[in-house]
């Protein structure tokens, strides 16, 4: 745990500070949706194991904090300085790719659970080890298919074209967003950014760097 919380300092860190703002949120939104995915595969390695040893946990938020970063990567090679990026797969659209993967995973653990706890409840049988292990073998099927959605099925920036007027939509920053079918109303949750200020005077230099999260971002157009 700890040593992923420092390769996501040295991360932030370490970015040139005439980085664009889309490349700090390809970075962030993918290093933390890895993490999340990892944890959840290290939770569902438990419950398929029947253990209450964390091992499995921190191996998968070490592993899918990695994951992220390679995947923040490849998003910030696949558009252009400035460029929005966005994907969208089979169930889900969203700003970077590790979300389609994350939220795979999350669809394949419920239906997972939905599918074991129907079959239990026709055995009149326990239904807690049905959730547990069904939830648990759904989780990596839905990230199988995620890997296999994200990177094959889903279509990334290169397979849009822009209109002739130029316009994107309604697009709201975050690691979440939201936007309606008439471009109207765009709403984005957890939107990290990376601040720098610099002090310089007479007798001092210094130099600060700040990273900020914004909970929720609201766009309008009337």
């Amino acid at each position: 745990m700890k040593a992923s919380a420092i390769i996501c300092c040295l991360l932030f860190l370490t970015i040139p500070q005439e980085a664009s703002s889309q490349t700090i949120k390809l970075l962030a939104g993918n290093t933390l949706n890895g993490a999340v995915t990892g944890v959840s595969l290290g939770g569902a390695v438990m419950g398929l194991q029947n253990s209450d040893d964390f091992a499995p946990a921190r191996v998968g938020v070490g592993a899918g904090t990695l994951f992220g970063i390679g995947v923040g990567f490849y998003d910030v090679s696949q558009v252009a300085k400035g460029e929005q990026f966005y994907i969208s797969g089979t169930f889900n659209d969203g700003t970077n790719t590790s979300i389609i993967v994350l939220l795979d995973t999350f669809y394949g653990a419920a239906a997972g659970a939905i599918v074991a706890s129907s079959i239990t409840l026709i055995a009149n049988k326990p239904i807690v080890d049905a959730l547990q292990y069904g939830s648990s073998a759904g989780a990596w099927v839905g990230f199988g298919f995620g890997l296999v959605d994200a990177f094959a099925l889903s279509k990334g920036p290169g397979d849009y074209t822009v209109s002739a007027t130029g316009n994107s939509g309604n697009q709201a920053d975050g690691l979440l967003s939201y936007s309606n079918k008439s471009n109207n109303l765009g709403i984005g949750l957890v939107n990290p950014s990376l601040t720098s200020v610099t002090n310089l005077n007479q007798t001092d230099f210094s130099k600060r760097t700040a990273f900020n999260l914004e909970l929720v971002n609201l766009s309008l157009n009337f």
